[in-house]
């Protein structure tokens, strides 16, 4: 029978305070039936394996922050959105860096499209309306957006830029400019390379 006093939404919660304090990795079945003192099968009746345990956190960290950001980004355009939007990321991943690093996971379809993910790319994509994008450069300025967001935020935590100046405070901000900047001034497409026949008449 469940152990009363469990659900699923509670060790939910649970796993993703765990994974604040000790890393997403360490969140397991076992981990968080030892915190609650109980039996492994007590949380079976609840989630059915630490995959599960984690996709449910993903789901929560996912639909926490498209909250965070869908507040920040509230009757804000063009830089002022993209700074929000980019400052709320990097808020939610140095205050809850588990949580942050369960959102990265590769969800399962099914997962993927009950989870937040859907409102992520829809905010990233309103931002880009005040640059005057279309596709397909809207969708390369997403990606680009989604790389440079994660790959400073991943750096920085991981403490690779905390031994040379300037600091990541100063380093931020100009980076911000240099996207908004490049957002303004988006480069034109590339022409497809001509496939130029090789002596034996074949293209290469």
């Amino acid at each position: 029978m469940p152990r009363a006093g469990l659900t699923a939404e509670r060790l939910t919660r649970a796993g993703a305070e765990m994974a604040d304090e000790v890393g997403f990795d360490k969140v397991t079945v076992a981990a968080l039936a030892r915190q609650f003192g109980v039996k492994d099968a007590s949380l079976y009746s609840h989630v059915k394996s630490s995959q599960d345990l984690r996709t449910r956190i993903a789901l929560l960290a996912l639909a926490e922050l498209a909250d965070r950001v869908s507040a920040a980004l509230a009757g804000r355009a063009g830089k002022d959105a993209l700074e929000a939007f980019a400052n709320a990321y990097r808020d939610y991943a140095r205050e809850h860096p588990g949580r942050y690093a369960a959102a990265q996971l590769r969800l399962d379809p099914d997962a993927a499209a009950a989870s937040a993910g859907g409102r992520h790319a829809r905010m990233t994509r309103a931002i880009l309306r005040g640059y005057d994008l279309t596709e397909p450069d809207q969708t390369h300025a997403v990606r680009l957006l989604g790389s440079v967001f994660h790959g400073y935020i991943s750096l920085e935590s991981g403490g690779s830029f905390s031994h040379s100046a300037p600091s990541t405070q100063e380093t931020w901000p100009r980076v911000l400019d240099a996207l908004d900047a490049l957002l303004r001034n988006w480069p034109a497409s590339r022409e497809p390379h001509a496939v130029q026949p090789d002596h034996d008449g074949h293209g290469k």
